[in-house]
């Protein structure tokens, strides 16, 4: 006669392959488990140090703790350094490159500046379509002008930019107690 594995009557193949299933399934969840554990962990120290040197971009809608600390990073433990939120905007790559042909001139998205930074901004921007009135509207009113999505997000990136600079600018440039 065959054996159950060359397709006998027995059944066994089919409990030990379940059984591998059920534990490679609860491995996995465990895992899982382990892992949000220590994202949630990892969250709470990015927090603290966010907090801790610049609570004041936490405020801002759109702005978590993950974001602001990549821009701060970007910006450096020396944030005198940009002289200008244009300078920081250009690091970041989100300033606008001016390009014309003939009579035309336009502005098209700068892929130069720190890729993480730009992915940061752009984080905030999407947050803010989704959750900010006034964003919406802003996106709104810039369709109705005739401006495509792609220059809409440029614009928005430009000003969550300029937003993060002035924040800690604002808290660098402050007296020492």
């Amino acid at each position: 006669g065959l054996s159950p594995r060359e397709g006998g009557a027995g059944g066994g193949d089919e409990d030990t392959v379940a059984e591998a299933t059920l534990m490679t399934l609860n491995l996995l969840a465990q895992r899982i488990e382990q892992l949000t554990g220590q994202i949630d962990e990892l969250n709470q120290r990015l927090t603290g140090l966010v907090e801790r040197h610049a609570p004041q971009l936490l405020a801002p809608v759109g702005i978590g703790p993950d974001s602001a600390v990549t821009l701060l990073i970007t910006m450096g433990d020396n944030p005198e350094r940009l002289s200008s939120e244009a300078s920081f905007a250009a690091l970041c790559g989100v300033s606008p490159i001016e390009y014309s042909s003939g009579g035309r001139s336009s502005r098209r998205l700068n892929h130069g500046g720190d890729r993480q930074a730009n992915a940061a901004l752009h984080r905030i921007v999407f947050t803010r379509l989704r959750h900010d009135p006034r964003t919406q509207a802003y996106y709104e009113r810039r369709t109705q002008e005739g401006k495509t999505r792609r220059e809409i997000i440029r614009c928005l990136k430009r000003y969550a930019a300029r937003e993060v600079f002035n924040l800690v600018r604002m808290v660098s440039t402050d007296p020492p107690l």
